[in-house]
């Protein structure tokens, strides 16, 4: 039995020979086909061309997966990402804007999948940036130029949580959308921006004339005080008590040591002068 299988194995060692070169080859060509590296942020969809197509009830995960070579992975980016876009978009007056984005979204984890299915890789190009052009262009159409430009009452701010809540999610999270730069042409954009300063000037003239107002107030009112302030004291004055404040004066100037020489006054109500000496 024995013999009998070593004979065998003689007569076939060249076909045997070839086939493990043949197969040694195949694998070394398809090697990328048949192991499939899925990194750390990825998911995979297998598409099985023999049988159902893609398989959209299951994400094959981080790590090494083989597959037959015939049948292909496709490897998706499931982080954060972002992606920049510029357009052009029409005001209600007609006059183009240029509006510079940064689009941040991830795909749905779950749905990686379907997504593969009904989009494609390209799903950027295929869904967020149509999506999000259309509803921006729908929504900065209602505004005039000059309030885009300055962002006047944060248009633009509500106009992007409109657009995020419009936005069809469509097997892809869309976190934010930013809008980096506006660009109106150069007349316009010269034009509103000296608008802007002729404003700006004539808000600080308003300003300047409150304030004088205000002081012109301020005068008139310390001006009817001084006015009953000097009314009372009028009807309180009288000979005898301007007599007796000229006496306690007096006297608190004697009491000083700079006084040295006090001349009586003379006559009825006549009040002592005071004489400062060198000591």
């Amino acid at each position: 039995m024995i013999k009998k299988l070593r004979n065998l194995i003689k007569r076939k060692l060249p076909t045997i020979i070839i086939t493990v070169l043949v197969l040694i080859l195949l694998i070394t060509f398809f090697w990328s086909r048949i192991f499939i590296t899925i990194r750390s942020g990825e998911a995979g969809v297998l598409y099985l061309r023999l049988f159902d197509g893609t398989i959209t009830d299951y994400v094959y995960p981080e790590g090494l997966h083989v597959v037959f070579p015939w049948d292909t992975m496709y490897v998706y980016n499931v982080r954060i990402q972002t992606t920049l876009h510029d357009f052009d978009v029409l005001t209600n007056r007609g006059l183009p804007i240029k509006l510079q984005l940064a689009i941040r979204f991830r795909p749905e984890y779950e749905l990686v999948g379907m997504l593969h299915q009904q989009v494609g890789p390209d799903y950027v190009n295929t869904i967020i940036i149509p999506e999000i052009e259309s509803i921006l262009r729908k929504k900065v159409g209602h505004f005039q130029p000059e309030d885009i430009y300055i962002n006047r009452d944060n248009i633009l701010t509500d106009i992007i949580v409109n657009a995020l809540d419009e936005l069809g999610q469509k097997f892809v999270k869309v976190n934010d959308v930013i809008i980096r730069h506006v660009s109106l042409p150069e007349s316009i954009a010269n034009a509103i921006e000296t608008k802007l300063v002729e404003e700006q000037l004539l808000q600080t003239y308003d300003f300047r004339l409150q304030t004088e107002v205000k002081e012109a107030e301020r005068k008139i009112i310390e001006a009817k005080g001084i006015k009953e302030y000097q009314r009372i004291i009028t009807q309180t004055l009288d000979d005898k008590l301007l007599t007796w404040q000229g006496i306690q004066a007096t006297l608190d100037l004697a009491k000083s040591e700079n006084s040295k020489v006090v001349v009586v006054g003379s006559g009825k109500n006549g009040l002592p002068i005071i004489l400062n000496t060198d000591r």
